[in-house]
């Protein structure tokens, strides 16, 4: 298995730390709003990537942080008059509904940076203590030109940096570049004590605290937008390296944007969507299934007519695995074929080139078409002469593939209230058994107002959904 490491700027073998083990962290969002159709992006590809190094057989701890005090949190909470915990608490809930809809599995933990903040002070007294950070007038500092290889991850240079940094210069600073680990309480904003007084912490010491407290000094893979890889992602690096002593993070990954209509999401352009918003027009199956249709380096553009062509594509393997299901019930009750053993041992060819795809970086654009391939073959070799063993056998085969992808193309059939369907349908074939054609002419209506299409075949009543 290969991926893109942004740090070397190559594909690497993944060689994890510990055997069958991998410590994943993932930024999560800030939360003072609804989460949008870009914080979708990360939520399903390394949600993606998860359940597949699970399929692999790695034990994956899985570790998505919550930021939950920031400028953006706090004046939410001033406009509302509430405070900044009420609108925290509310949008995690909030996220964490969109990331159910999304199908995306509950990662192992998800800290919260008010949790923390015992660990984080204590991180950056050691940054101070070990001659990395100062403190001036209650504001701490990290000394960027006290870390070696500062820049390694963006491949930015600390100079150039520095010159463009020179126009809003802060006196205060050694240097231009330096960040903020820990800020001074300001009037209506949370606070915490510390030995620089009160205040809060700077965005970038919290996740270098909450991936040592939850995954250790040194971690497999570190994820997020690329948005992160500068400064977040990089400051990361400084501070956890310095602190600990050790690599921060072997591997990093990095998703690209989501465009809308070809150009760079923007509120001040109006083309600024929640995924919330979208979820109710788009459902949220096919949302995920859009975002797996492009390869998660790339920037992949969002509109009406992408989304459309990846639902029509979602309902090209949901009805062929609902009829594979059909036959399941209703094909011949007979041993294989001779002729069914063969087609099941060609099956192996689909599931290595999913796997290939997956092996080279992720590609779940390739892997969507694997099981395209598949779905073409099930269509052209499963009919009403199949037998029930191998119609099975087909289905299990390629839900085994939608599922490593947070695909569930059963999903309608398995919350949908079947029962009063099926009696629908029984009283239909008994009307026709009985020559009651306008009962059974009613039945059919009454099916279709309920949004049931039904089918009669040689193998018997066949229904789908419109």
């Amino acid at each position: 298995m290969k991926l893109y490491n942004t740090l070397t700027r190559k594909k690497e073998e993944f060689v994890p730390l510990e055997e069958n083990k991998v410590k994943m962290y993932v930024c999560g969002p800030t939360v003072y709003d609804y989460i949008h159709i870009g914080n979708a992006r990360p939520y399903v590809i390394f949600d993606t990537i998860r359940r597949y190094l699970e399929y692999k057989g790695y034990e994956v701890n899985y570790v998505q942080n919550f930021t939950d005090v920031d400028d953006k949190i706090i004046k939410r909470a001033i406009e509302e008059n509430v405070s900044a915990k009420e609108i925290s608490d509310r949008y995690v809930a909030e996220a964490l509904k969109d990331a159910y809809g999304l199908n995306v599995e509950p990662a192992t933990k998800n800290p919260r940076v008010t949790e923390e903040m015992p660990h984080i002070i204590e991180m950056i007294k050691i940054l101070v203590e070990k001659g990395f950070a100062y403190e001036v007038n209650g504001t701490v500092y990290f000394n960027t030109k006290s870390f070696d290889g500062y820049g390694k991850l963006s491949g930015k240079n600390i100079d150039d940096l520095e010159v463009g940094a020179r126009i809003e210069v802060n006196k205060e600073k050694k240097n231009p570049m330096d960040f903020v680990l820990w800020k001074p309480f300001k009037p209506g904003e949370p606070k915490w004590d510390s030995p620089w007084g009160e205040g809060r912490p700077g965005w970038h010491i919290e996740c270098s605290v909450m991936a040592k407290i939850y995954l250790g000094d040194t971690i497999d893979i570190h994820a997020g937008g690329e948005d992160l890889i500068f400064p977040h992602h990089e400051n990361e690096i400084a501070q956890s390296e310095a602190a600990n002593g050790k690599q921060f993070s072997k591997y990093w990954l990095h998703n690209g944007f989501i465009n809308v209509d070809n150009e760079k999401m923007s509120k001040s352009k109006g083309n600024f969507f929640t995924l919330r918003e979208i979820a109710k027009e788009i459902p949220y199956e096919v949302i995920r299934f859009f975002i797996l249709n492009g390869h998660y380096r790339s920037p992949i553009n969002f509109s009406r007519e992408l989304m459309e062509a990846a639902g029509n594509g979602l309902d090209r393997i949901k009805n062929c695995v609902k009829d594979i299901k059909f036959i399941t019930l209703n094909g011949k009750d007979s041993k294989l074929s001779e002729n069914e053993q063969k087609l099941i041992s060609e099956c192996v060819k689909f599931k290595n080139r999913f796997e290939e795809s997956m092996d080279d970086d992720f590609n779940t654009a390739d892997a969507v078409s694997a099981i395209f391939e598949f779905v073409k073959f099930a269509n052209v070799n499963i009919g009403t002469e199949s037998t029930r063993e191998f119609a099975d056998i087909i289905l299990s085969k390629i839900i085994e593939l939608c599922d490593i992808l947070g695909i569930e193309p059963l999903k309608e059939e398995a919350v949908a209230d079947t029962g009063e369907i099926e009696k629908l349908i029984e009283k239909r074939q008994l009307a026709k058994k009985e020559k009651n054609w306008a009962e059974a002419d009613r039945i059919r209506d009454e099916l279709s107002e309920m949004g049931i299409l039904i089918e009669d075949t040689r193998a018997g009543v066949r229904w789908s959904r419109k």
